[in-house]
């Protein structure tokens, strides 16, 4: 009996999957970085798939994803260390300027747009809160600082905004990461519109947190630092150290009215004794060190502090590093979007939003969990505002982790106040919490009322395809035109004069009835529409101008072909002109 002969059965090849649409697929699904990518899902994946998507991969697919884990790692660090630096220069740089501001004990939409500008130049809700409060025991009413609490929550969120502005490059990117950033923007504003009426007619903040710190004791000790800013924040002290207590100084002293308030002039230059510079012999207080100073810790001075320095050569550097800052924070995001995108390409997004599609709640407790590690709400939100460009997050998940966010940074400053001598410094901290938990309860739990602040972000980033720009303009305009404009006019009421007082009462006047025409036209007249039309052909310029040189090239090559083709000669002789004319004549 003759053996059996073993037939070799060739093994099926499972080919990889090349299309770039879900049409062009049997299941229909869309996967990362097709063409008509879309952040609805489709359907619903079981965490099996999941699992099998993550876990299921060769050797040498481990070690591809290790090394952009690696590259991840290495490009958020520095995108940290960025954020870090762009703060820290952005004290320097405005740091005189947010002092006076800050140091203005004015009426309530004064404090508002104070705690909003002087946020956006100080790039820290942290730093100005903790300012806000060490205020409050130095001549700043404890009213007037909730409203500046409410304005920093404000000027927080263009941080964020500013990091979407890295994915212009991609119009689906720029719209999906724009959408991310202001879904912030929009609770915060939406936030003070109904609670700053509020707190103005019943005083609810006020009265509930006074009720809150009754028996409270506070202590002075060192404050707490996160882990974070001791991992980044020594790299960033080797380049420039911001001195806060210029900025404090500054401020509590114009709270006092003195005609001899002090300014940085005071500061300047920057001296040390015996002309050694480290924290010893330069960080004397008042008389001693500007707006760069050096590092407590480490006892050394950054690469910009110099002895004999001026309050303008302080400021030149810190223009330098705020530039040098936005080519770190701009460089690290299209590292990390490269990475990213190269990892997650030909993922199923039903695997994707499966992954990421934490509960609310949980949601909320890993956005106030981070913040609190990193104590800042700007990171929490800018490192994540990238993968909502990505498509990896989407808006609705976004929402709660912002909102954790909002809490998070408010820990730190109740954290900052038990370690200060003054109880009205804990009862502003406790109003900035009750504030964001306040707003949480109207614009969360009730879907109606959530879906207000997640379409008005999503008709934002919508807002970017019809013109690149427009980021750049709402930051102007929102974070800087308005403030400054309600700034002036709360000035006006300030003084004590008739002149003033009726100049105020005509531009609040004349504000009322352009906002309420402008409302009327944008509703009723096509605003909108003609606003739309307007901004894309401006988009449409702008991409023609881009596209020019390519277009023009192209025209080129193709008339060479066209010639080559036909016979056309290159170009008519002037001499076979001026012999043709006496013919013609003739």
């Amino acid at each position: 009996m003759s053996e059996p002969q073993e037939v070799a059965v060739e093994k099926p090849t499972v080919e990889k999957d090349t299309t770039k649409s879900r049409d062009e697929r049997v299941t229909g699904s869309v996967h990362f970085g097709d063409t008509d990518f879309s952040t609805e899902p489709v359907g619903d994946a079981t965490w099996g798939e999941v699992c099998t998507a993550c876990f299921s991969h060769t050797g040498e697919e481990w070690a591809w994803i290790a090394l952009g884990f690696t590259g991840v790692i290495f490009f958020l660090y520095f995108f940290l260390f960025g954020l870090e630096l762009l703060g820290s220069a952005a004290k320097v740089l405005g740091g005189c300027d947010a002092g006076q501001i800050l140091g203005d004990d004015t009426n309530p939409i004064g404090a508002l747009m104070i705690g909003v500008l002087g946020t956006v130049l100080l790039q820290s809700s942290s730093t100005t809160t903790s300012i806000i409060v060490s205020l409050t025991g130095s001549g700043l009413g404890v009213k007037t600082g909730i409203y500046m609490v409410m304005g920093a929550n404000i000027g927080t969120t263009v941080t964020n905004t500013i990091v979407a502005m890295g994915q212009m490059g991609d119009a689906d990117q720029l719209e999906r990461a724009f959408a991310g950033a202001t879904v912030h923007d929009m609770f915060n504003f939406l936030s003070v519109a109904v609670l700053l009426p509020v707190e103005l007619i019943t005083g609810y903040l006020y009265y509930l947190t006074d009720a809150m710190v009754e028996g409270a004791t506070v202590t002075d000790e060192e404050k707490w630092e996160g882990p974070i800013k001791k991992i980044v924040s020594p790299l960033a002290a080797k380049l420039i150290v911001a001195n806060k207590s210029v900025i404090k100084n500054i401020a509590k002293s114009g709270l006092e009215g003195d005609e001899d308030a002090e300014t940085c002039d005071d500061y300047y230059p920057v001296e040390c004794d015996d002309d050694i510079k480290d924290y010893k012999h330069c960080n004397k207080g008042a008389k001693g060190v500007g707006l760069i100073g050096c590092d407590k810790n480490t006892g050394d001075c950054p690469a910009f502090f110099e002895i004999g320095a001026t309050q303008e050569e302080d400021e030149t550097s810190g223009g330098v590093c705020l530039f040098l800052s936005l080519v770190i924070l701009v460089t690290c995001l299209i590292g990390m979007v490269y990475l990213l995108q190269k990892m997650l390409m030909g993922m199923s997004t039903r695997i994707i939003y499966k992954a990421t599609d934490l509960h609310p709640i949980l949601s909320l407790i890993v956005g106030v969990g981070v913040t609190m590690v990193v104590q800042s709400s700007s990171i929490t939100t800018s490192v994540l505002t990238p993968l909502v460009g990505l498509g990896v997050i989407r808006v609705d998940t976004m929402f709660p982790i912002t909102l954790g966010a909002n809490i998070g940074t408010t820990v730190t400053g109740i954290l900052a106040a038990l370690v200060s001598d003054n109880i009205t410094s804990l009862q502003v901290a406790l109003a900035h919490l009750m504030f964001n938990i306040s707003g949480i309860i109207i614009w969360y739990p009730i879907p109606f009322m959530r879906n207000i602040p997640l379409n008005a972000a999503r008709r934002l980033g919508k807002a970017t395809r019809s013109y690149r720009l427009f980021p750049l303009v709402y930051i102007l305009v929102l974070y800087f035109g308005v403030p400054a404009i309600l700034i002036g006019i709360s000035t006006l009421f300030e003084e004590d004069t008739k002149a003033y007082t009726a100049l105020g009462t005509m531009l609040v006047i004349f504000l009322a009835i352009a906002l309420a025409y402008g409302a009327y036209w944008w509703k009723y007249l096509e605003g909108e529409e003609k606003t739309a039309a307007c901004l894309a052909t401006r988009q449409k310029k702008l991409s023609t101008m881009e596209s020019l040189p390519e277009d023009m090239d192209f025209l080129k090559s193709e008339l060479a072909r066209l010639k080559s083709h036909t016979g056309l000669a290159d170009e008519v002789k002037e001499e076979e002109v001026v012999e043709e004319e006496p013919e013609e004549e003739a």
